[in-house]
């Protein structure tokens, strides 16, 4: 992967979040979930500059100055993280012919993440297990994470819709046995 299929991969991660926190926030708005909250996130990451990685419960851990800022930022820097990932995964191809599948298998995969670290190392056991409603914390990170599937693909189809409606030229062009190599694909 090049630097221009990095930069591309950053921005279709940060889409993507940007897409899981408009669907949080329509949610949110339409249907009573509950909304989003960084602060919990910020306070986890806060504590770890003291070497406090694990919690009993992050809620009742003492403030960090900074939490919500520090948590939208963490979430939208694992956004562009995971879309460096994704696009690592799929193959830089994917940037010139995004298909859904492979986007929202990723995406439902990255539920991983916060079952097996974020969500024990805060107290909240694996998977939301010791939280009052297990079931309900794993659906809302399970459909979360399938959300941020959706907002790769989204977006990577959007770009590519941009580039053949005004002629841009590909962030990525695909690399098949049959078309000839140039320095630039060798280099990656």
């Amino acid at each position: 992967m090049n630097a221009r299929d990095v930069a591309a991969a950053v921005r279709l991660g940060l889409a993507a979040t940007a897409v899981l926190d408009l669907w949080t926030l329509i949610g949110s708005t339409l249907f009573g979930m509950r909304p989003a909250s960084m602060a919990p996130v910020g306070r986890w990451i806060g504590h770890m500059s003291e070497g406090q990685f694990l919690h009993d419960s992050i809620r009742t851990s003492a403030p960090v100055a900074g939490e919500v800022a520090i948590g939208w930022s963490a979430h939208y820097l694992v956004g562009a993280v995971f879309g460096v990932l994704f696009i690592a995964l799929a193959g830089r191809g994917w940037l010139a012919r995004p298909t859904l599948l492979p986007a929202l298998a990723f995406g439902v995969a990255s539920v991983v993440a916060p079952f097996l670290l974020m969500q024990p190392a805060m107290g909240s056991g694996i998977a939301a297990s010791l939280t009052p409603d297990p079931f309900a914390g794993r659906m809302r990170s399970l459909s979360g994470h399938a959300v941020f599937g959706l907002g790769l693909f989204a977006a990577g189809w959007l770009v590519c819709q941009a580039r053949s409606h005004w002629g841009l030229a590909a962030a990525a062009a695909p690399i098949t046995p049959t078309s000839p190599s140039t320095h630039e694909d060798r280099a990656s």
